[in-house]
């Protein structure tokens, strides 16, 4: 071999190690996908048991698992949204109600696309936010690069888009709205699928959040059909049921697409449900006692499933120790090797010891579930104190969840130190989040900035103590009642017109018109009720130094009302008053900061 052979060899060789050597580097931050569910318990699945339902895909997702089987979530859907984005718990981060204002994520939150966006990923989010629907709450506003969402906590919520029923339906794409054909599961799974094909040659992070089989039931003909014939199923279930059939078959095209990317084996793959079943513990209830929006173990208790083929995350293994949905970011940055120094502390802790079984201790920690819901936090209202053996609820029952996790046999009254501990913890916690000052804060919906203007607000987020269903589109159909108060920053100085409607604008609709009920068919559950004629004869608006009324002429669409406002922070009352003299929120708000000429 001559010096000029073994030159060119030696270079070869060194391409090929440079090449091996980019191809090892970029492995070392895998791909995480995060497929979370609305409303869909630990029993509603048929790897958990349940005889009726059909879920082959996540079935066998689960037999190829890392499987949490004493995971816990908030009892209803915000605030576990809001914990899982965090790493703290929910009532740290202003989302302890789904409505109200109280679903919307401090701005001042490090939350989780945020780290990955830090850290080289790119981010995309398709289905269900909830945690805010205007700047600087939105998904695009706190570090996902793509999204494709529906607005509020569900489609046909008053944040959504004007008469959306899951199929053909208008999202927001990038802050954007967007017509789309289809199903809203199958829109949502395949817009992630683009995604995650546009983004294969580098890490990314997809969060696939589906609003079913949340209400209203609307389900694909072929999926009801499947259950049409069970006849201890009521008609409801067969919907449900059906709905969640749609997400395991959406599940299965997910793989697929991973496999034929070649991106199985270096992507953290992970299923999981946002609360307990929606009544469907009435069918199966897996051996646990409540359901959604409850504190018994059926309430928050959940499937958390998690396969990673080369981070040996594989295998049917079953994890039982006490773990939380705010340890998911703790874990992902340890187990992934993020760079991130949390500003405030997290409630959560890092499941890599669990996952990896390295032997190191994870202490009996006491944990804490509420069901809030209200206007503000209410101490003692509705809570559990949990650790590996023991369920304090309420203060008055105590169940050992070993032996007892249908929380059937209340033995307060022979473990008096138990009950003394668990209280003691419940009082510290609660007081460690009074410390950070949150039962005095709120989050301000932003107006006038570049970032959106105009601002279209909606009655879902008016903070209240009379709430009826002003939080949603059939609210404002049938003339729900109720006054309150936003939440307004005008970020700058200048002129703004302030636009209070019944409907919003892409409804064409005047405040004072009727309609039918819309028809049903049989994929629908729910549809649009009629409008009831509600007479309204006046328009109100008090924000800042602007407090003007307006009376309502015939066929009017909009009150708009215009002034010169200092940057700050308000309250706004926006008020539609009918002729009875009974108030009415402007179930709409359109705030724009208009330009100088």
């Amino acid at each position: 071999m001559n010096l000029r052979t073994l030159k060119i060899n030696t270079l070869g060789a060194l391409i090929i190690l440079m090449a091996f050597s980019t191809i090892s580097s970029a492995q070392k931050k895998p791909n995480v996908i995060v497929v979370i569910t609305d409303d869909q318990g630990f029993n509603d699945l048929g790897a958990m048991g349940n005889p009726y339902i059909k879920t082959p895909n996540i079935d066998q997702f689960y037999k190829e698992s890392v499987r949490f089987t004493n995971f816990h979530v908030s009892t209803t859907c915000a605030p576990s949204r809001g914990a899982l984005m965090t790493g703290r718990h929910t009532n740290r981060v202003n989302v302890y109600h789904t409505i109200m204002g109280r679903s919307l994520l401090y701005d001042d939150e490090v939350i989780l696309p945020q780290i990955f966006a830090q850290n080289g990923y790119t981010n995309g989010m398709f289905g269900k936010w909830h945690l805010g629907d205007n700047y600087p709450y939105r998904p695009e506003d706190r570090g996902f690069h793509e999204v494709v969402r529906h607005g509020g906590g569900g489609i046909t919520q008053g944040p959504d888009y004007w008469g959306n029923d899951y199929f053909d339906d208008t999202y927001w794409h990038n802050g954007k709205t967007e017509k789309y054909k289809g199903y809203c599961p199958d829109v949502f799974f395949s817009e992630a699928l683009d995604f995650i094909e546009d983004n294969k040659d580098n890490p990314f992070f997809c969060y696939i959040s589906t609003n079913a089989p949340h209400a209203p039931y609307n389900v694909p003909q072929k999926y009801y059909d499947l259950y049409k014939d069970q006849s201890e199923l009521p008609d409801q279930f067969k919907r449900f049921y059906g709905m969640i059939t749609n997400i395991d078959d959406n599940f299965k095209v997910l793989q697929k697409k991973l496999d034929a990317l070649n991106l199985t084996d270096n992507t953290v793959l992970i299923f999981m449900t946002d609360n307990g079943t929606a009544g469907g513990n009435r069918i199966f209830d897996a051996g646990m006692k409540g359901s959604k929006g409850s504190v018994y173990e059926g309430g928050h208790r959940v499937p958390l499933f998690i396969r990673w083929p080369d981070g040996k995350l594989t295998g049917g293994k079953d994890i039982d120790k006490l773990v939380a949905h705010y340890d998911l970011l703790p874990t992902f940055v340890d187990l992934l090797g993020l760079d991130f120094n949390p500003v405030k502390p997290l409630d959560g802790i890092s499941l890599k010891p669990l996952l990896h079984n390295t032997g190191e201790t994870i202490p009996n920690r006491v944990m804490y579930v509420d069901t809030q819901r209200m206007q503000n936090l209410i101490k003692y209202k509705s809570y559990a104190v949990m650790d590996d053996n023991w369920r304090l609820v309420n203060g008055d029952e105590l169940y050992n969840i070993k032996e007892d996790k249908i929380q059937s046999k209340n033995v307060i009254a022979n473990h008096p130190e138990v009950v003394q501990r668990l209280a003691l913890g419940y009082e510290k916690w609660w007081q460690s989040f009074i410390d950070e000052g949150v039962d005095e804060k709120y989050s301000y919906i932003k107006v006038g900035s570049n970032y959106e203007n105009p601002s279209r607000i909606s009655a879902h987020d008016m903070l209240t103590g009379k709430f009826g269903h002003v939080w949603h589109q059939y609210g404002a159909t049938t003339g729900s009642a109720a006054s309150g108060r936003w939440k307004i920053e005008f970020v700058a100085d200048g002129n703004y017109k302030i636009s209070l409607r019944r409907f919003p604008r892409e409804s064409g609709l005047a405040i004072n018109a009727t309609f039918p009920e819309t028809p049903k068919t049989p994929e629908l559950d729910r549809s649009m009720p009629a409008s009831i004629k509600s007479d309204f004869e006046q328009a109100y608006i008090y924000v800042a130094n602007l407090a003007k009324s307006d009376k309502i002429k015939e066929g009017q669409e909009e009150v708009t009302f215009s002034g010169y406002i200092p940057a700050g922070k308000y309250d706004m009352e926006a008020q539609l008053i009918d002729k009875n003299n009974v108030v009415h929120p402007a179930y709409y708000v359109y705030i724009e900061k208009i330009a100088i000429q």
